[in-house]
């Protein structure tokens, strides 16, 4: 009996170390907790496989120098809006995406990050380019 005990409580650390950390970013007065993709292990992963995302969470990719990135959905089952976020912590455009898609949508510009969120998520709160998140800051590649 100790041994299962013992092999539940290591299954359980086991999984609390495969979560991503996350961050509190803010959008005017919407507050986001992100999941950090700040890895090029985390950045190709990305919600891949994920059922479900709770409302006001997304997930942050962290990347390691301003570029025009792009993002897809191969293996994505949620559709997503994604914000491309310049160095500054502007957003500079946002795209909708669906599932299963391999259609790139890029930033118009170099961007430093980009944020997921539910599909629909920055029109509903009028979340438009221009407006500056809070919160980046504190994130650097790894």
């Amino acid at each position: 009996m100790r041994s299962i005990f013992f092999l539940l409580a290591a299954l359980a650390a086991a999984a609390a170390r495969a979560q991503p950390p996350t961050v509190e970013l803010a959008a005017g007065m919407h507050l986001i907790r992100a999941e950090v993709a700040d890895s090029m292990s985390t950045r190709m992963t990305g919600l891949m496989h994920r059922k479900s995302m709770p409302q006001n969470a997304g997930m942050v990719f962290v990347f390691e120098a301003s570029s025009t990135h792009c993002m897809w959905m191969k293996n994505t089952l949620i559709p997503l809006s994604v914000a491309f976020i310049d160095e500054g912590g502007a957003i500079v455009n946002i795209a909708d995406m669906q599932p299963h898609s391999e259609q790139s949508h890029c930033a118009a510009r170099p961007v430093r990050y980009a944020l997921e969120m539910n599909k629909g998520w920055f029109a509903q709160r009028g979340i438009k380019p221009g407006l500056k998140l809070r919160g980046l800051e504190t994130l650097s590649p790894r």
